[in-house]
């Protein structure tokens, strides 16, 4: 006759089980460990032979369109574009209205890295898709056409404005940086996907500083940044970071405070030869 069992006996399958789902995860573990390090290595394996084959190509375009890459030293540059690889391989890029071209993702991401630089994580890893309209657009159900947004789906932007803006590097106004800004923003506060710790602790710091600015552009104060800072914070901090790279001599002028909290906070002082600050003040 078969019983129900002893209380022991009951127990001991209780144990079994509980050791069979803990060996069934850590089996799951491992195997989702094995093959991020598979994955890692296949595009360790391609950068490098992207590096090795195409490195003077990638150059020469970068130089051409990217200012503050073709202000680095060659081994900033070296730095530089292979954090761009990097940004690349963990990044699909969907066109629409528009063709395929390797300056695309190419210069979308030298955006990325270019605010970034002196972050130590730098591939905004919660955002997977880079959707590239040909043109400006509409989106939900504003009328007013967008250059770029970030929202939970995506990056985007408009290939014609980016290209525009950064071909103008002087007028503070650019779309590739000032949505990189909000994606940046949005992994660390929001999502938390890819958070750099260190730039999340340093916003604290940079918004006492902000703040009182952006108070007083919302009060209507003119300063040296453009009037749709003072639509809301995160405006304010887009557009701050444009006049930052744009406009660095006149920002370090007109407002050293905030300047300075913005070199502390990114880590980096684009008046400098080497942009990179090795040591963060925290």
């Amino acid at each position: 006759m078969v019983g129900k069992g002893s209380p022991k006996t009951r127990i001991f399958i209780r144990m079994s089980s509980a050791t069979s789902n803990m060996l069934a995860l850590g089996a799951l573990l491992l195997a989702v460990i094995t093959i991020r390090g598979i994955w890692r290595g296949y595009q360790r394996k391609r950068i490098d032979q992207l590096l090795h084959t195409r490195q003077g190509d990638y150059d020469g375009l970068l130089t051409r369109y990217n200012p503050y890459y073709k202000s680095l030293s060659s081994e900033g540059r070296n730095r530089f574009l292979e954090r761009v690889l990097q940004f690349i391989e963990s990044k699909r890029f969907e066109y629409i209205d528009l063709e395929a071209d390797e300056r695309i993702p190419l210069l979308i991401s030298a955006a990325a890295v270019q605010l970034t630089y002196g972050l130590d994580h730098f591939q905004l890893d919660y955002f997977k898709t880079i959707y590239i309209i040909k043109d400006k657009y509409t989106y939900g159900q504003s009328a007013t056409p967008f250059e770029g947004h970030v929202s939970q789906d995506g990056i985007y932007l408009s290939w014609t404005n980016f290209m525009r803006e950064f071909a103008d590097y002087s007028d503070g106004q650019n779309v590739g940086l000032h949505e990189m800004a909000h994606a940046l923003t949005y992994v660390n506060f929001t999502v938390h996907d890819g958070r750099d710790v260190g730039f999340h602790h340093a916003f604290v710091n940079f918004s006492a500083i902000a703040r009182p600015v952006y108070e007083r552009m919302r009060a209507g104060e003119i300063t040296l940044l453009n009037a749709y800072a003072a639509t809301n914070y995160q405006e304010f901090w887009a557009v701050s970071v444009e006049t930052f790279f744009e406009r660095s001599s006149d920002f370090r002028n007109q407002l050293p405070e905030l300047y300075t909290a913005l070199c502390t906070l990114l880590n980096q002082d684009p008046l400098t030869p080497e942009k990179f600050l090795p040591i963060r003040a925290d």
